[in-house]
């Protein structure tokens, strides 16, 4: 009898880690993950060194790279690949202040989850809460894996890259820099400094991979919880209509409250969500279809010059970029969805054999879920399916434009 409590606890704790355990993986080195009360004062110095090092990182590979852009006479290509470096280095950094910023509201909304798998006791529902937390998990992998894979492939193939360069009666032979900085500030044409700054570049880009890939899946993981439970309140509201025909009405009465009261925290945890990530969503939504854009052209360029190993590198970098506004607006989209399935679980039940009392607490539950918390970038563009396509006709057009103008 003492043990079995323990046990319960043991597999509340793994499946609540089960659900979290990437999104600390990418966030935590990054120092994003946030702080608990259990956390010792260590480790929160350690993620404010962390802070100051992105940070570093981010701001100065950035500014260099900006001086080259504004101050150098560069080819139209080179001058792509900087403002595309600069597109995803700037908002990397106002979402790793963002997430900063919201550490508290993603520190309930961990405490949430784990709240909700302490409270389940039930099989059926810990079956249908591993399903949704599964799926998470492995939006979050795909995300994190495309978004590195993606960028830094592009970043290894360049430094793979050598060119020789003569001073005087001397030459040398240095790496290819991914993204061309201020030579008069930083003489990449040392050795020493070249293979500095090839590494804090590649440092850069991994910080803002980071932080991208991270607040996507950290989004893709509350919204599968948030799938979870409003899954649980469906198997349990078909099992209220199907057991309250033989039960006193006190006791309906009660199980009707609690679904209730679920139902509300479950929304509440999603309008949290919202709240939480429509910035960063309007942030990404605006940088994606500028990415996608210039990727464009740039492939266009590359094509024309044959250049078939930087063609392959572009398409992983804007099937990276895809999969991130496929992922807003798919569980944006998914989430509606199943708000709105609450009241259709409702009316598909035999809720016609109920007392009249019990079919007008069941008509609330349906209008309420008809009021549905909408996933929105900045509150301005609500995310679905069919913004995902809009977005993608407005990065061709753009391009279009851009063909057309510079023609």
């Amino acid at each position: 009898m003492t043990n079995k409590p323990l046990v319960v606890e043991i597999n509340v704790a793994s499946h609540s880690d089960y659900s979290l355990q990437l999104n600390r993986w990418i966030l935590k080195p990054i120092g994003v993950w946030p702080a608990s009360p259990s956390t010792s004062n260590l480790e929160r110095t350690v993620s404010i060194i962390l802070n100051v090092i992105c940070y570093s990182f981010m701001v100065s590979i950035s500014i260099v790279c900006l001086l080259h852009l504004l101050l150098e006479q560069e080819t139209l290509y080179v001058k792509l690949e900087i403002v595309g470096a600069l597109s995803h280095w700037f908002p990397s950094s106002v979402t790793y202040s963002i997430l900063l910023l919201r550490s508290k509201d993603i520190r309930d909304c961990v405490r949430q989850m784990e709240t909700d798998w302490r409270t389940v006791v039930r099989e059926k529902d810990q079956e249908v809460m591993l399903k949704y937390a599964k799926f998470g998990r492995y939006v979050a992998t795909f995300c994190a894996a495309f978004m590195q894979g993606g960028v830094l492939s592009y970043c290894f193939v360049t430094a793979l890259n050598s060119e020789e360069i003569r001073v005087g009666n001397e030459t040398k032979i240095v790496r290819v820099i991914p993204f061309p900085v201020y030579k008069r500030l930083l003489n990449v044409e040392e050795n020493p400094m070249n293979a500095i700054v090839l590494l804090a570049e590649i440092l850069a880009i991994f910080i803002a991979n980071s932080c991208t890939a991270g607040t996507y899946s950290l989004a893709a993981v509350l919204a599968a919880h948030a799938c979870g439970q409003l899954g649980v309140i469906k198997v349990r509201l078909a099992e209220f209509v199907d057991t309250s025909r033989n039960q006193e009405k006190g006791s309906a009465f009660g199980k009707i409250g609690t679904i209730v009261e679920h139902h509300l925290r479950t929304l509440n945890f999603i309008a949290c969500i919202e709240k939480m990530m429509n910035r960063i969503y309007f942030l990404e939504f605006f940088r994606c279809t500028l990415a996608i854009c210039l990727i464009g052209y740039m492939f266009l360029m590359d094509l024309a010059d044959h250049n078939v190993k930087n063609m392959v590198t572009l398409c992983t970098c804007a099937v990276s970029i895809c999969l991130n506004i496929f992922i807003m607006c798919y569980i944006s989209e998914v989430l509606t969805g199943q708000c709105k399935e609450i009241g259709n679980v409702i009316y598909m039940t035999n809720w016609y054999h109920l007392p009249n009392k019990l079919i007008l607490d069941l008509i609330l539950i349906i209008v309420r879920s008809n009021l549905v918390v909408d996933i929105t970038a900045g509150k301005i563009v609500h995310l679905s399916i069919y913004t995902f396509g809009h977005a993608i006709k407005t990065s061709f057009a753009y391009l279009n434009i851009m063909r057309q103008m510079i023609q």
